[in-house]
Formats: C-alpha cells, sequence, structure tokens
C-alpha cells in the first residue's frame, strides 16, 4: 500500500444535503400527512481522521480518548473527553465553541458502532480506531449562510455572480452587524445569518454517516448501486435512526424529521415517525447510552419515503428576501394552539391543503412519467413554454401529447396557487405571516413572469426564503428581476441524491478559472 493510499485509508469524508420543503409545510407535522422535499447542491461536509497515528503501550488501561472538533469557518475548535465505556462526550475547552448538533452527533454514532458491532474482530478494529481519537473537521457550503449584509456593505450588486465570487467554505465569523456602510467589528453569533436549508440536519448527518463508516458499522462504498433491501440500503436505515435520534435531543423535541430524512436518502415524498419510537431518548433518569442507541436500532421505524423529485428541464431558484428571519418553532406553536381553539375550521383548512398537496405531486409525477413516454415531445413542450407566459402556453400544444403535457403543467401550478391561498387562509387565522404580504406580491409577480411554473415560500413560511421552479432557461430572468427587486438570488440547485462518501476533503477541489477573484471578507 502507497502512502497515499495509505492516507486515504485513514480517512473518511461524507456529506449530506440541505432542504427545500415545497409542500407539505405544518402538515407534515402530523401522521398519515405528507411532505414534498427537495435535497439540493447546498452540502455538509464532515472529515474524519485519526487524531494519534498509533496506539500507545499503555493504552489498555484507558477509559477515556481524545476527540477534537473543528470548524474552519467559525474559527472555532472544540476538545473533548470520549468514555470508552459510555460512549459519552466530557468538554475540556470553552463551552462557547461546542455544538450541541455535533455532540450528540458524536455521542450516538459512537453508541451505535458499539451496539452494531458484535464479533472479536471487528470489535478489536473499532477499539483500536477510538483508541487513536477522532479528529473532526465540519465544512458547510456558503449556500447554508447569509452574506447579504457584507454585499450590501460593499455596494455590490444583489446577485448570483457576486456569491460565486466567494471562495469556498468562506469564513462566517465576520457577520457582524452593518452601521452606516461600514462594519462595527462587533462579531455576533453566526447563526442568525442563515438561510433555511436545513443547516443543523444537513451538519448532524454528515457527521453521523461520517463516523459511521469510519468506525465500520456501515459501509456505504457501494452507495447508489444498490436496491432499498441490500446491506447498503440497512446501512443506510441506520444512519438515518442515529442522525435523527441525534438531532432531536440537540434540538430539545421530536420534530417531524422531514430535514433528517432528506439529508440521508435525497429528494422524497415523505411522511413522519411516530414520536413513540424516540421515546427511550427522552428518559432522564440516568439510562446508559448505550442501552438507548440498542433500543433505537431495534425499533421499527414507521416513516414513510418515496422517490420524488422535480421533472427534467425544471429548476429550483431560492432567493433570500432580506426581510428578517422568521422562528419556526414560534409559528409551529402558534398553528398549534390555532388546532386547539378551532379544531373544526383547522380541520378543514388542513383537509383542503392535503388535497391540494396531493394534486400538485400527481402532477408533477405525471410530468416525470410523460418525459420518460415522450421525451422529444415533452422537451419541445417545456422549451416553447419557457419562454411565454403561462396564459399562452394552451396555444402551443397542438395534438394529444402536447396537451397532456400542458394540462398537467397548467394543473400543477392552480393546485400550488390553492396551496399558497389556504396557507395565507391559516396565517391570518393564526396571526402568522405565514405568506407574508410583502412576500405575495413578490411571488405574484414571479408567478406571472414567463417560464416560471410555481413560486412560494417554503416549508413554515415567513420571511426566511422564497422560491421558485422554472421551466427550461428561464431561471436566469427569475433570479435578474428577483436581484431588481432587491432578493438574492441564491447558487443552490435541486440535487436529489442524499449521503455521499466523497474521494476526499472538499477544500481541496481546484476551484473553476470562472470563479473571480472578489472575496467578501
Amino acid at each position: 500500500m502507497t502512502s497515499t493510499e495509505k492516507e486515504n485509508a485513514m480517512e473518511v469524508v461524507a456529506s449530506a444535503p440541505g432542504k427545500v420543503l415545497i409542500a407539505g409545510g405544518y402538515l407534515v407535522l402530523e401522521r398519515p400527512n405528507a411532505g414534498l422535499v427537495l435535497s439540493t447542491t447546498a452540502r455538509f461536509y464532515t472529515v474524519v481522521r485519526p487524531l494519534r497515528d498509533g496506539i500507545a503501550p499503555d493504552s489498555w488501561a484507558w477509559v477515556w480518548t481524545d476527540v477534537k472538533v473543528t470548524s474552519p469557518q467559525l474559527s472555532r475548535e472544540a476538545t473533548y473527553k470520549l468514555s470508552l465505556k459510555k460512549s459519552t462526550l466530557q468538554l475540556t475547552s470553552a463551552r462557547e465553541f461546542a455544538n450541541p448538533f455535533v455532540e450528540q452527533a458524536i455521542q450516538f454514532s459512537t453508541a451505535a458502532a458499539k451496539a452494531t458491532i458484535t464479533d472479536k474482530e471487528r470489535k478489536d478494529a473499532l477499539d483500536k480506531l477510538l483508541l487513536q481519537g477522532l479528529d473532526i473537521t465540519i465544512l458547510g457550503c456558503n449556500d447554508f449562510y447569509s452574506y447579504r449584509k457584507q454585499i450590501e456593505a460593499r455596494g455590490l450588486p444583489l446577485t448570483s455572480e457576486v456569491l460565486l465570487s466567494l471562495p469556498p467554505f468562506s469564513s462566517i465569523t465576520f457577520n457582524s452587524e452593518v452601521a452606516n456602510g461600514t462594519m462595527t467589528g462587533e462579531k455576533c453569533k453566526p447563526e442568525v445569518a442563515k438561510t433555511g436549508l436545513g443547516s443543523s440536519a444537513a451538519m448532524t448527518t454528515s457527521v453521523v454517516v461520517a463516523l459511521l463508516h469510519y468506525l465500520r458499522a456501515v459501509n456505504l462504498s457501494g452507495l447508489g448501486q444498490s436496491s432499498s433491501d441490500s446491506a447498503a440500503g440497512r446501512d443506510l436505515d441506520l444512519v438515518h435512526a442515529i442522525a435523527q435520534s441525534a438531532h432531536c435531543i440537540a434540538q430539545g423535541k421530536i420534530g417531524s424529521g422531514f430535514d433528517v430524512s432528506a439529508a440521508v436518502y435525497g429528494s422524497q415524498r415523505y411522511t413522519r415517525f411516530s414520536p413513540y419510537i424516540l421515546s427511550s431518548t427522552q428518559v432522564t433518569d440516568g439510562t446508559c447510552l448505550l442501552d438507548v442507541v440498542s433500543d433505537i436500532v431495534t425499533q421499527r421505524w414507521d416513516h414513510e419515503k418515496t422517490q420524488f423529485s422535480l421533472p427534467p428541464l425544471m429548476t429550483l431558484l431560492l432567493g433570500e428576501p432580506g426581510t428578517g428571519g422568521s422562528s419556526t418553532p414560534s409559528m409551529v406553536g402558534s398553528v398549534k394552539r390555532w388546532q386547539k381553539s378551532d379544531p373544526q375550521k383547522s380541520k378543514d383548512t388542513w383537509i383542503k391543503l392535503g388535497i391540494a398537496n396531493s394534486v400538485l405531486e400527481n402532477q408533477l409525477r405525471n410530468l416525470n412519467k410523460l418525459s420518460e413516454d415522450h421525451w422529444e415531445t415533452y422537451e419541445s413542450m417545456v422549451r416553447s413554454c419557457s419562454h411565454i407566459a403561462c396564459r399562452k402556453w394552451t396555444e402551443v400544444a397542438t395534438d394529444q401529447h402536447q396537451e397532456l403535457i400542458v394540462g398537467s403543467l397548467l394543473a400543477a401550478r392552480d393546485a400550488f396557487l390553492e396551496i399558497r391561498c389556504h396557507m395565507r387562509e391559516m396565517g391570518v387565522a393564526t396571526g402568522v405571516p405565514i405568506e407574508p404580504e410583502s412576500q405575495t406580491q413578490l411571488l405574484d409577480s414571479t408567478m406571472n413572469m414567463e417560464g416560471v411554473l410555481l413560486a412560494g415560500v417554503p416549508g413554515a413560511g415567513g420571511f426566511d426564503a422564497i422560491f421558485s421552479v422554472t421551466l427550461g432557461d428561464s431561471s436566469e430572468a427569475v433570479a435578474n428581476a428577483w436581484s431588481s427587486a432587491g432578493v438574492l438570488p441564491l447558487l443552490v440547485r435541486e440535487d436529489c441524491r442524499g449521503v455521499l462518501l466523497e474521494d476526499g476533503d472538499p477544500r481541496t477541489r481546484e476551484v473553476s478559472a470562472a470563479v473571480s477573484s472578489i472575496q467578501i471578507n
């Protein structure tokens, strides 16, 4: 084995994507309602290496090993002692450098490795890996974070080209307050400047998959080449169970889990798992973590996921309006209180939303099928519709197959307009800005543009972001219109894949010559 091969064998790099929930906001919190969630090109990467090259002669007597977690974009490094018996962490650096999602991901992953690896040879290999210590580096794509204030402070245009000029994995420790067009120098928490792509779920999942693969608890080397009932499929299910558990513990509640599921499996139609599955994680009587994890991995997870993605020649585009963020937990709480105070009205709205969501899903699936069966006709119609407003789409359909394609496009559009209508009604009833008036005006004008199929607020809504689904090459015109309206078009697009094993540290990849030298720092 060459030195390079040896080095690669001792390093694992894994990634997990961010998400956009295009339909099913609020409904997805309750079974059996489904949500349509798209995974994206925005990814979190985790690099796992040994801290030490070898094992000290006296390591047989150790009860703790060392863990170092580095977040270069935050200029932070946290160090821990990991109990070899209990898989629990003790922080040995400043608490301000720690991240609860990362901590839980490490604890649950190491406990899962101990719980699932039973034969002696593999257990000995696991013990050796842990005794060498864990050196963990975490990197998030720029798409997860907002650089809007820095762009505005320098008088640069709000365009995707300016975002593209940023070096990959740019520092986010300079999310400072902007006063009078200059930086004050007072750094604030990076958490306040996110774009709503599910960074905590993607980060947690990337740490879990990297550690489980590094510790040989799963083998995802053949990922993407196997069926759902294969060993790789079962390994993915283990990654999902551990990532969901760690994420729920870190955030202090059992959520719907669509963000973690998308991070693991990719774009999908998702129905949540029953909360009782994670009941053992809520016990605070000192139950051993290994027992908790053993219970979790033996549970029959009842979440439902079916393959789903946008039809061909459709582009997901996201924009940052810059009108301030929204608190999803607070909005969800208001909606739940409304459900209790007005059960009949909320039930009626829920039913109508569920029907409209199903129609949207069915029409998008129908378009996928039409593209498979009649590709040339499908391609021709989508490209024709991308250059005209929706009211003229029927004019370009001259035969039966063309009419079916246009009919599905218009039906999907009508269903989405109905979804937006009911979401606004729910916002009025709850006093929550699910689709704020400023967003409504922007979305209406976007949907009236040539080649735009959908435009809405993702997930729980609010002021965080907007999205559109465009036909053909019309996304550039939408991005330009958004820029003119003060909306920053993001670089993120749909990528239907879930977790991936990477070739190496993503920072070592060659940067495209098209990326300019402009830097914002």
